[in-house]
């Protein structure tokens, strides 16, 4: 069976997507027909950038400019997605920090922060989409870990509880919304290659990490394992971890 344009119809958010992985899904939706509500925090550039490839393309998108932590901020966004599109299908949380700190220099704000903008976050906008979400008769939430939440890290304490804790939402997820047509699924992308500041390290686990394939992956096949669990043939697929790491950990 094609899956050319198996989301005609359906309307997706993707948080944290102006650059990398966030924009690689946002751009896999709108192709798969999907009209994309594009989320960032601070980087209106970045975020309009994406919106304006998808329209170049013939897409239909939405800039979304919120903090994903903020409950106020994020009912707002949800608010605007429905008022331009009439309905949410399909929500990609991607939004996350990840800074490198010894434990020892870590603050319980530097904590927090990072827990805030995994965690909360996804619970935050996951709560504000679910009357749409279930109302959509195959709502699909696709949540975004890291492998560092499976195999550990150091200088990421914060990190690697904050990933491991969004398999136990999308596990919870899973059992409390299958009841109303909804699944919940997990994608962990593992080393991919995507822009990064050239004036820090890259991180610790990529020194010390290597591939089955023998080469990084990219974001465009995060995004298409995204696009599959949004589409009509994963319906059958939820609770689930899907690791998309070229063989550098086997779960």
């Amino acid at each position: 069976m094609s899956t050319e344009r198996e989301l005609d119809g359906r309307v997706a958010i993707v948080t944290g997507a102006g650059r990398n992985i966030g924009r690689a899904i946002a751009l896999a939706l709108a192709g798969a027909g999907a009209s994309v509500v594009v989320n960032g925090r601070a980087n209106r550039e970045a975020v309009d950038g994406v919106v304006r490839e998808i329209q170049g393309g013939g897409g239909a998108a939405l800039a979304a400019m919120a903090d994903v932590a903020d409950e106020a901020a994020v009912e707002r966004m949800m608010a605007a997605a429905a008022a331009r599109f009439g309905r949410i299908d399909i929500l990609v949380n991607n939004a996350a920090g990840r800074p490198e700190q010894a434990l020892e220099e870590m603050t319980l704000a530097d904590w927090r922060g990072v827990l805030a903008t995994v965690l909360d976050g996804s619970f935050l906008t996951v709560k504000a989409a679910l009357p749409r979400l279930k109302a959509s008769g195959a709502g699909a939430i696709i949540n975004i870990g890291g492998v560092s939440g499976h195999a550990g890290a150091k200088r990421r304490a914060h990190v690697v509880t904050a990933k491991a804790g969004l398999i136990g939402l999308t596990r919870a997820l899973a059992h409390e919304l299958a009841g109303h047509g909804v699944t919940a699924n997990c994608v962990v992308p593992g080393l991919i290659a995507t822009e990064r500041d050239p004036t820090k390290p890259l991180p610790q686990h990529h020194s010390v990490s290597r591939t089955l394939a023998g080469r990084l992956g990219t974001s465009e096949e995060i995004a298409a394992a995204v696009r599959f669990l949004a589409g009509p043939q994963a319906r059958y697929i939820t609770g689930q971890t899907l690791h998309v790491n070229g063989g550098v950990y086997l779960g």
